[in-house]
């Protein structure tokens, strides 16, 4: 009788009953889910992402079980992708956020912005899911009075849950296994004896593991500060506060000598002034354009972003950000969070920029690259613990990833006289040069610090007998100039120019010239030297420019 009854069901009926078993059987959501706006890490499989995916209403043919198998027309509603814009693997580098996502067929996939831009939907299959991506070796300075030691989230790439979301450095259970060195409560590893440890990072199902070994001689890095300083005989010269701030766009400069067109700087590239979503609050989302330091090496140009909320921490962190200017049209970068391109010139743009994991920036004015990587020597202007260490990261060109970690200590003589450097240029990937303030004797000092394998040596080669700023003013850039033999120091609008000695024909920390710039009040935020040429940059908004008639 049950068998009969169901064949006489009315048409209508059958419909209604046999589509709500195949919705009830398709484990679909009926809305987007939403969920707060997280970082993503892309993985290194490449999925399809489309424009769009929505529930639209569709008519399909079914039977019935019955004898007679009669066919009827059901109506049910499924998700439908919608244009094939491009392959996951076209972000593998980029900054990647997302804020909802929808289940098709028992499967996730997520709406994204991609460097700022709203782009579409990608399975989360392309994500790195529940991965521990770290650095894996890092090399610390045998430091007796180093009272901090070596924070172990410094070692941290990214780390991520099941779905690929990027997971905040301070809930990574960290762990330490060696005989002689430890880690503290707050993930810190003292360097204050030698020793080797296996870090462990773990999170769910994510794990890697990371060799640190503190170096065995205590003595590294004792140099002297024996440099006669070059006298210099200066006006007094005061520099505005950069709280100060204005927009104008004047771009000339006075010299030394009086002429008002002793030099200037002309714009050769704006920054996107942002490359995250909007809404971007939490502390790794947000890349900013508070750029701090640049580096060219050829046309690869690299900034350091720091992020402003970080600004008054010690271990100041951000993002650094990579740009083949090779490729891209110099004023429509700052188009790139926007809709203004059209996508496949944006997706032509986004194949050349690179953005590297929340990492560890310090001041972030220290700032150099070679051919394969960029080196961040990750000091901070505010930190009054002067005896640790300085960090000095790698990172490598091809995936902005942090790849060596090396601390170093500079002492002239004894611990009581320690150099702590703020900004510094590298010269290869084996040597960098760095600027010291030694502001109770007023002098500038520049020192030449060479690696060896993991060993670092320091030796002093020029002093200048000034404090060249006579109002405190930070140092916003400094950087040596191979064709010509000279440092370039910067401040807020002035720009000084120094003998640098390294070839014997000039005198070592003796001013040549200096340049004060009409920015508007626009500070000065890096230097970067590439050959002949000179760069400076300037915030609000971030912009790069050209020095010209400096070197000649």
């Amino acid at each position: 009788m049950r068998r009969f009854a169901l064949g006489m069901m009315t048409s209508a009926a059958l419909m209604a009953g046999l589509a709500s078993q195949v919705q009830a059987s398709s484990k679909d959501y009926s809305k987007s889910t939403k969920t707060d706006l997280v970082t993503k890490i892309m993985g290194n499989k490449s999925y399809q992402v489309y424009s769009s995916l929505k529930l639209e209403e569709v008519t399909k043919k079914v039977k019935t079980k019955t004898k007679e198998k009669k066919k009827y027309t059901v109506k049910k509603k499924e998700w439908k992708f919608g244009k094939k814009l491009t392959a996951s693997a076209d972000f593998r580098y980029a900054h990647v956020q997302s804020k909802s996502y929808k289940v098709k067929g028992g499967k996730r996939y997520y709406y994204i912005y991609v460097d700022g831009r709203p782009v579409g939907y990608v399975n989360e299959k392309a994500f790195a899911l529940s991965k521990a991506n770290v650095v894996s070796q890092v090399s610390l300075v045998n430091n007796p009075s180093d009272s901090v030691g070596f924070n172990a989230e410094d070692a941290i790439n990214y780390v991520t849950d099941q779905h690929g979301s990027l997971v905040d450095n301070d809930s990574v259970e960290i762990s330490c296994k060696s005989a002689k060195l430890n880690i503290s409560d707050t993930g810190y590893v003292s360097s204050r004896k030698a020793g080797t440890a296996v870090l462990t990072f773990k999170y769910g199902k994510a794990k890697a593991t990371s060799k640190l070994t503190v170096r065995g001689d205590a003595k590294e890095g004792i140099s002297s500060a024996g440099v006669t300083p070059v006298k210099t005989d200066l006006p007094k010269i005061e520099t505005w506060s950069a709280r100060d701030r204005a927009s104008s766009h004047k771009y000339w400069a006075t010299n030394m000598s009086g002429n008002a067109k002793g030099a200037d700087i002309e714009t050769i590239f704006y920054h996107p002034a942002v490359l995250s979503a909007p809404g971007s609050s939490n502390l790794e989302a947000k890349v900013s354009s508070a750029v701090q330091g640049i580096d060219f090496y050829d046309n690869d140009l690299v900034t350091s972003n720091l992020d402003l909320g970080q600004a008054d921490n010690w271990e100041a962190r951000g993002h650094m950000v990579y740009y083949n200017m090779r490729k891209v049209k110099e004023y429509n970068w700052q188009l790139i969070p926007s809709k203004m391109l059209s996508f496949n010139t944006w997706l032509s743009y986004i194949k050349n920029i690179k953005v590297s994991p929340y990492m560890k920036l310090g001041h972030g004015q220290s700032v150099g690259s070679t051919k394969k990587y960029v080196y961040v020597l990750a000091n901070w202007n505010r930190s009054n613990n002067w005896s640790n260490s300085q960090e000095l990261i790698r990172v490598k060109k091809s995936t902005m990833e942090i790849d060596k970690i090396w601390t170093f200590k500079v002492w002239n003589g004894s611990a009581k006289y320690p150099r702590i450097f703020l900004n510094a240029d590298v010269i290869d990937d084996n040597t960098l040069l760095a600027l010291f303030h030694n502001a109770s004797k007023h002098r500038y000092e520049y020192w030449k610090i060479s690696r060896n394998g993991d060993s670092f040596k320091a030796k002093e080669v020029g002093a200048t007998g000034s404090d060249l700023i006579s109002n405190s003013a930070e140092v916003q850039g400094f950087v040596w100039n191979s064709a010509y033999d000279v440092y370039y120091i910067a401040f807020n609008d002035y720009l000084f120019k120094i003998g640098a000695g390294l070839d014997g024909k000039t005198d070592a920390g003796k001013l040549l010239n200096y340049y004060k710039f009409d920015t508007g009040r626009r500070e000065f935020e890096g230097l970067s030297s590439y050959g002949p040429e000179l760069y400076v940059n300037l915030n609000h908004p971030t912009e790069t420019l050209k020095v010209n008639h400096i070197t000649k």
